[in-house]
């Protein structure tokens, strides 16, 4: 159930005793609620007259409604058509899933999606000048800071402008272990030569923008910053965008060559730094008006109280409290937050706390599947689907990095994670057997 259905349900409780018996079943149960727009609710009716008969009679006593009942909306919107469809169709949404792009950029990392404050605010300067003119601005842009404060959301945000605003520029973004990796492979079939060789330097040398993610991970790897080297030199001289990010400052990646801390130096270096309490009580509300839920600033000031020092662990903690809501069907309150809260991290015991291995287990029990395969490469439906649903509930029920995440699923880089969580929660919305099995699956950890 949706949040915004939620509040609705509350609405009607209150409505049953303050609107006439008459009125109520001709007019208020043939009200949808289809949508959250920040906090208002949008309600859907299938004729002009009969949403004139509920503006002109009913509006007032439906808004009181919302408000007695505490679910945060602060006002009513009528629409007109035959249901959310239709009302996203006019919104300019498509209906229909597409299929996932072969690029691992992700369309939902937008500049308009991140929230900026003190922390971030010369990254977020940088980046936007980079992506607004790529190649003349800052070359190479080098972003640095500590896991899980906004820089991969960064780095797919300047790929998905430059996208936008210049369709024809070839535009790639890759982890630095899929560089590696591709690198390793070719060379293991003792392909660096040949035409294959060529394949791979072409795939990354013939691009106008080179966005490369967790350079950290070049640490002591000699061949592999031997055809980075190459790489960077090749693109940097034709005046092509680099972009690139790490965890830290080049200086301090372990056994980097001199000469390429030196070009990273080259151009700029933005720092990242973990957000302050206003800068994360923004965030969680914005995060929870892309899920159509409304987060009150003392839920929100409750839970940033409560994170780490990065943005990861914060929307771990929302997610943890949005996942109660929908099992529970209550709206968010301190309450409800606190309880959500307590019940994830340890089911009231501090001793056995949830960790990646029991909820790998919990999972393997309830498909009767083996670890090895569930960790596994192999991509039968049957191993696929648990594989993501683990995923999704080490997002939802721990607040650690998505980089753990994957390790603890086969290393799996933190991209392949973020796709595994986000389809698996858009399957939860429109498929009651994985919303059934996720839930159950969630009890039984918590049970553990």
């Amino acid at each position: 159930m949706e949040q915004y259905e939620i509040l609705w349900e509350k609405a009607l409780a209150e409505m049953r005793t303050t609107v006439s018996t008459i009125a109520y079943s001709t007019y208020i149960t043939q009200l949808k609620p289809i949508d959250l727009e920040g906090t208002v609710l949008v309600l859907s009716t299938k004729t002009e007259m009969f949403a004139s008969e509920v503006a002109t009679r009913l509006i007032d006593k439906i808004k009181a409604a919302l408000k007695s009942a505490n679910t945060g909306v602060t006002d009513v919107k009528l629409f007109v058509g035959d249901g959310k469809d239709d009302y996203l169709r006019k919104k300019g949404f498509s209906t229909v899933k597409e299929e996932v792009e072969a690029t691992p950029i992700n369309p939902k990392y937008t500049f308009d999606a991140f929230v900026v404050g003190s922390s971030n605010r010369y990254m977020y300067a940088a980046a936007k000048a980079v992506a607004d003119n790529p190649g003349n601005a800052y070359n190479p842009l080098f972003i640095y800071g500590g896991a899980g404060l906004g820089k991969t959301h960064i780095m797919h945000a300047i790929a998905n402008q430059i996208k936008r605003n210049n369709p024809l520029l070839n535009v790639l973004y890759a982890t630095c272990e899929k560089f590696t990796s591709d690198l390793i492979t070719t060379i293991r079939q003792g392909k660096a030569y040949s035409q294959e060789g060529m394949d791979f330097r072409n795939k990354y040398r013939n691009v106008d923008v080179l966005i490369i993610d967790d350079v950290q991970f070049l640490a002591k790897k000699q061949s592999t910053q031997e055809e980075f080297f190459h790489t960077f030199n090749e693109l940097y001289g034709q005046n092509k965008q680099i972009v690139l990010s790490a965890d830290c400052h080049p200086k301090d990646i372990e056994l980097l060559s001199e000469r390429l801390i030196t070009r990273f130096e080259g151009g700029l270096m933005a720092q990242v730094l973990p957000p302050d309490v206003e800068t994360k009580i923004a965030i969680l509300q914005k995060k929870a008006e892309t899920r159509k839920c409304i987060l009150s600033l003392d839920v929100a000031l409750y839970l940033a109280e409560r994170s780490g020092n990065d943005v990861r662990s914060l929307e771990g903690l929302l997610n943890k409290v949005l996942f109660a809501s929908m099992l529970r069907e209550s709206p968010v309150t301190v309450d409800l937050a606190r309880e959500a809260i307590k019940e994830s991290s340890s089911d009231g015991n501090p001793d056995e706390a949830i960790t990646p291995d029991s909820i790998v287990e919990a999972v393997c029990s309830f498909y009767k599947i083996q670890r090895a395969d569930l960790v596994g490469k192999r991509k039968n439906k049957e191993l696929v689907e648990p594989r993501q649903i683990c995923a999704y509930l080490m997002t939802e029920m721990l607040s650690i990095p998505l980089v753990s995440i994957g390790q603890a699923l086969g290393g799996r880089d933190h991209t392949t994670v973020m796709h595994s969580r986000d389809k698996i929660a858009e399957l939860i919305k429109e498929n009651s057997r994985i919303e059934r099995e996720v839930k159950d699956l969630r009890n039984l950890i918590l049970k553990r």
